[in-house]
């Protein structure tokens, strides 16, 4: 597929198809945070905002620093020591605010479903919902506009439409950059009739069964969970195929799951390979089965799943098939 090219001048109003039906977005929220780690345990230390009309043009910009009261993980990638957040505020105490940005806006950021489970856990933490109701992926989006890139990185994004990333992993700027990265993608989305690719946002309630520990009372002086991805171990049975609706799962079936999920992804997969099943990282003729709470997303697997016929199936139904799985033929 051939990329298109950035057009001269403004935004064109036409939105036929493009939103797929849907009401457009009032305005968009582009969103970083910097984190102590990568798991359903890790925190918020930073958060960075930019809030942009429905034609993609800045409004304001935001900021804050955020007190994970715990150690805040990779300070080689991110920069921020314990002693840099000892004052910050604590999440609840900028959960307003940052509401205040988010609210009524399609949250907008690189890696979305990342960005929108950490924010979403914090939220719950605090008691409250994250005030959003839809997000859109840029990486997403540059792929269904058929961006000539040669990886998924913010910085190679940024270097296509010749914005300057002057500090990486800072969350407001790399919130600038992917403002200013944005723009001419809208653009481009608009005025090539791409739809946009906007999910759904389900808040996410798991918190993790090994939340971190305390070692003592004082602010920062929490234990660290940052950890490397797992690697899964192998299914030890064949696949015996596609599943068939009203039929059990089989031991073996080759499983992919996408998009937002009210239990933790990784506790789902736990939970998944356990009962014998195999999680697939991708979408073919062979997978057995995609679950997804959106069926009709512009993610990779599902728009694969319709290509091929993959049996699709929700969130609650895997989770009821979980708990009877049938054993494997060849035993």
């Amino acid at each position: 597929m051939h990329a298109l090219q950035p057009s001269v001048g403004p935004i064109p109003t036409q939105r036929t198809g493009v939103f797929a039906g849907a009401e457009a977005p009032s305005g968009y929220a582009v969103v970083d945070v910097e984190t102590t780690g990568l798991g359903r345990t890790d925190r918020v230390i930073s958060a960075g905002v930019y809030r942009l009309d429905e034609a993609g043009e800045v409004i304001d910009h935001w900021y804050t620093l955020v007190n994970p009261l715990r150690d805040p993980g990779p300070i080689w990638i991110h920069g921020l020591t314990t002693a840099m957040l000892a004052d910050a505020p604590t999440f609840p105490e900028i959960a307003e605010e940052l509401g205040e940005r988010l609210s009524g806006r399609v949250m907008v950021a690189h890696n979305a479903l990342f960005d929108w489970n950490m924010i979403s856990r914090e939220y719950a933490r605090a008691g409250l919902r994250a005030p959003v109701e839809q997000r859109l992926c840029t990486m997403v989006l540059s792929r269904d506009l058929g961006l000539p890139l040669p990886n998924g990185k913010l910085s190679t994004l940024a270097e296509y439409f010749g914005v300057r990333q002057r500090h990486a992993h800072n969350a407001l700027d790399d919130a600038r950059v992917l403002a200013e990265a944005f723009r001419p993608s809208l653009q481009l989305a608009l005025s090539g009739g791409v739809p946009l690719p906007l999910t759904t946002c389900v808040a996410v309630t798991d918190l993790g069964e090994d939340a971190a520990v305390p070692v003592s009372p004082a602010r920062g002086s929490w234990s660290s969970s940052y950890r490397p991805a797992r690697k899964r171990p192998a299914c030890p049975y064949p696949n015996p195929g596609r599943w068939q609706e009203g039929g059990p799962l089989v031991q073996g079936m080759r499983v992919a799951i996408t998009g937002d999920t009210a239990t933790d992804r990784e506790l789902l997969e736990d939970r998944a390979i356990a009962a014998g099943l195999h999680i697939a990282s991708s979408v073919s003729r062979l997978t057995s089965l995609l679950v997804t709470n959106e069926p009709g997303s512009w993610s990779g697997k599902a728009r694969k799943a319709r290509e091929v016929g993959t049996p699709v199936i929700g969130e609650d139904a895997f989770l009821q098939l979980l708990a009877d799985v049938a054993p494997h033929p060849g035993g």
